[in-house]
């Protein structure tokens, strides 16, 4: 049966629909099938060893040197991006005036740091993507800023909150150890430093460690290779806007079609002289529609605007109700139109069966208008067919952009459709799929980060807390925190990220909720006069416990889901993927329990020393 056959509806009770819902159903599950693979997230190599030069910077002057550190602050933060950022801001405005960041990269920025492929973009509005706007006094120039401007916001905010005096750039962190006798942390480091600090907050970030395909052969290539996140100008020419003229004579393949190849393949068909997509799953592309920023918008601005622009975003993405949308892009309306043709705004509550079948249909019209518009862009059939994302709509992050699909209209482009499977091979002059040779230049790697490893692994170093305890140890079977802050037997020790706490679409909106909550502790602590804080035993198993209660609220979602780091590559619920261990009602729910823990005064399960 076709998959747009117009059904009858159900004794005149709903309209027609206009599809099969069995047949798409059929249709995702086939296609995740054919994706499913035993090694889940063992498919990809590690950057370490011989893969070591994916990693390596390219932004920096080589032969960097600095004498050790020997002092002793007040806090420590690991990691000089969004996260690291918002910390130590919120950190200043409390008062603490002794903060030391340390980055491994050259500057602030974190993954804007290392994002410099062409055409990179934040895909969130840039008025509640970048933060601390109000507070710096910035307006980013586009709805959708490019990687340029929020680099230079990164580093906006370091100079005005004066975080760049006791920075540590190029540093990577060799050790955490908790010294008990001194009620302070040892940081080591590559560059021979001993820090000793108060607290550490750790805010790596959770996707910052490049991967790469286990592709057979993949250390035989004998041409050039490096990973987006990594980009070689030297080599293509050009800077983020494009122009990658040094590409005019070359045979490029880029693997990966995830949101950074959305971005940078129509760079690189124009720039090549020719460019092979190897696609696995074919991203979801909507309408991007990037716009100037109004003036007059801008001069109608009052205190506290970008809260509350942030707080409407986040409620209306995770399903909830406002009066006005005051964003208006394509995420709030993904939600607006499946929770509105799920439901009446105004009607009766449906029973969960019926609001979750609901919500299917009204996924099932959203990605059929996303298929009908690579069939309308497209225009050789094979390659539009190949194009069609078949999945439920968060299954995979979404996408959008105005440039990507016609790409495949020039020329000089080929879509190397890959069926789920993957390339088969590479050999010292290019790829092999299904038989086929394709001989290049040169193999960009738009792959992504880890994600679904050891944290320590991620982070790049092991953390020591009380009696040698190793973090690695303590949460070999799984996270143990409360509230995804902090885990007993590691004191004074913040996380942030992605750690039993509550995902949001605007990563730096829950970034900055995160660094509010960790500087409210922080001077509670102070006006305590305490000199350490951990959780109990019992609170921490507690959070597990709320946590483990509430994972069912989307896992048959996941399971469904093409395979992908959403979902631990097809492996939901085994704390693998990115939305495996996070508090299930959500973060509307999560940032007001928080709120609630702090405000009453007592910060239950906190044991103050």
């Amino acid at each position: 049966m076709a998959l747009d056959t117009i059904e009858p509806s159900d004794g005149g009770a709903e309209p027609t629909l206009g599809f099969d819902p069995d047949a798409l159903r059929a249709k995702y599950r086939q296609e995740r099938d054919r994706r499913l693979r035993p090694d889940a997230n063992g498919q990809y190599v590690e950057t370490t060893g011989d893969f070591r030069r994916y990693v390596d910077d390219p932004y920096v002057e080589p032969g960097f040197t600095r004498a050790p550190l020997t002092d002793s602050v007040d806090v420590v933060v690991i990691g000089g991006g969004f996260g690291g950022l918002m910390a130590a801001a919120r950190l200043r405005e409390a008062g603490v005036r002794d903060i030391r960041i340390i980055e491994k990269g050259g500057d602030f920025g974190g993954a804007w740091y290392w994002n410099r492929y062409p055409g990179a973009q934040c895909d969130i509005e840039s008025y509640i993507y970048l933060p601390l706007l109000e507070e710096t006094g910035f307006i980013p120039k586009e709805k959708y800023s490019f990687a340029a401007e929020i680099r230079a916001h990164a580093r906006r905010i370091g100079e005005k909150f004066d975080l760049y005096k006791d920075a540590c750039f190029q540093t990577q962190i060799s050790a955490l150890k908790w010294l008990e006798d001194e009620k302070r942390w040892l940081v080591t480091t590559n560059r021979d430093d001993q820090v000793k600090a108060r607290y550490v907050v750790m805010s790596s970030g959770p996707l910052n460690r490049p991967k790469l395909p286990g592709i057979p052969g993949i250390e035989r290539f004998k041409g050039h290779s490096f990973h987006t996140s990594r980009w070689d100008y030297a080599y293509t020419g050009g800077n983020s806007n494009g122009n990658l003229e040094k590409l005019a004579d070359k045979r490029v393949a880029i693997i990966g079609t995830g949101a950074t190849a959305i971005q940078c393949v129509p760079h690189l068909g124009r720039g090549a002289k020719h460019l092979y997509v190897f696609q696995r799953t074919p991203s979801s592309v909507d309408v991007r529609g990037n716009r100037p920023t109004d003036p007059d918008w801008v001069k109608s601005l009052t205190p506290g605007w970008q809260k509350a622009r942030m707080d409407n975003f986040n409620i209306l993405v995770t399903g909830g109700r406002q009066d006005v949308d005051l964003v208006s892009d394509g995420w709030t309306d993904i939600i607006r139109n499946l929770v509105s043709k799920a439901q009446f705004r105004d009607g009766p509550m449906l029973a969960p069966e019926e609001l979750a079948r609901q919500l299917e249909l009204a996924d099932f019209r959203k990605m059929n208008q996303i298929r009908a518009r690579v069939a309308a862009i497209v225009e050789d059939s094979k390659s539009a067919e190949a194009l069609k994302p078949w999945y439920r709509q968060f299954c995979k992050r979404p996408t959008f952009s105005d440039d990507y699909l016609p790409t495949f209209n020039r020329p000089n482009v080929t879509l190397v459709d890959t069926q789920g499977r993957g390339v088969d091979r590479v050999t010292e002059t290019g790829l092999v799929f299904d038989g086929v040779d394709y001989p290049v230049d040169c193999i960009i790697f738009a792959t992504g980060f880890e994600v679904g490893t050891a944290y320590t692994r991620r982070a790049g170093f092991e953390v020591y807390g009380r009696g040698g305890q190793t973090l690695t140890d303590y949460w070999s079977g799984g996270l143990k925190t409360l509230h995804g802050f902090y885990s007993a037997g590691f004191p004074n020790c913040f996380h942030m990220g992605l750690t039993q706490n509550a995902f949001t679409t605007n990563f730096p909106h829950m970034l900055d909720e995160q660094a509010r909550h960790i500087s409210e502790v922080i001077v509670h602590a102070g006006q305590r006069q305490a000199q350490t804080l951990e959780p109990t035993a019992e609170a921490e198993a507690a959070w597990g416990q709320a946590i483990e209660d509430n994972a069912l609220m989307n896992l048959q979602y996941r399971i469904d889901c093409t395979p992908g780091y959403y979902n631990g590559e097809g492996r939901a619920g085994d704390g693998a993927g990115l939305f495996d261990g996070l508090y299930g009602p959500g973060p509307v729910v999560f940032y007001d329990l928080v709120r609630a823990w702090r405000a009453d005064g007592m910060m239950a399960g906190l044991a103050f020393g």
